[in-house]
């Protein structure tokens, strides 16, 4: 999408030019790959700003996303977990952050871990599983119900989230590709 006088010259819209990450990154062949690399930045530091006020109100202030996110993780579906299966599942190459953030809840008495063999299984102690369900009461309160009175149609969120988990494929292999260079 080419810049003419310093102004995007592409417009999706009647008049309006399409809201990129960085127009020179937006060409031709892919100025909606910006837009959306936009709306994942807002979307990401938005939802990583919720996940951060949403434990403070519980009373835990000293975590950051990650770590909210490696508690709900090894919570969900109340299995042993293991951290090469965590990163996996958040889709994180450097497992040592993981490692960090089981440290910190390890510490906060969220998570605890069992050793078979060379092994560490991790599942989240009765008190993570206690915060973890305040965690969801102020999520349906603040977020749920927030989202429910704007008549957001949750198919479209369905669909969005679909969406995005084949995108990360796609820049999975963009940056293989891009390894390889």
């Amino acid at each position: 999408m080419p810049e003419q006088n310093g102004k995007l010259n592409v417009k999706p819209g009647k008049n309006t030019p399409p809201i990129v990450s960085s127009a020179h990154l937006a060409s031709d062949n892919g100025w909606q790959l910006s837009e959306l690399e936009y709306a994942m930045t807002m979307a990401y530091n938005a939802f990583s700003r919720w996940m951060v006020h949403c434990m403070a109100s519980i009373g835990y202030k000293d975590f950051n996303p990650l770590d909210i996110l490696v508690l709900h993780n090894v919570n969900h579906r109340t299995r042993e977990k293991r951290l090469v299966d965590i990163g996996f599942m958040l889709n994180i190459d450097d497992t040592h952050t993981v490692n960090y953030s089981l440290k910190k809840l390890v510490k906060a008495g969220l998570v605890q871990g069992r050793k078979v063999g060379k092994e560490v299984f991790y599942s989240t102690t009765k008190k993570g599983v206690e915060v973890c369900r305040a965690y969801g009461e102020v999520r349906e309160s603040c977020l749920i119900e927030a989202a429910r009175a704007t008549d957001r149609n949750f198919e479209e969120v369905h669909r969005l989230s679909l969406v995005l988990r084949s995108i990360s494929g796609l820049y999975d292999q963009a940056s293989r590709a891009a390894s390889s260079l």
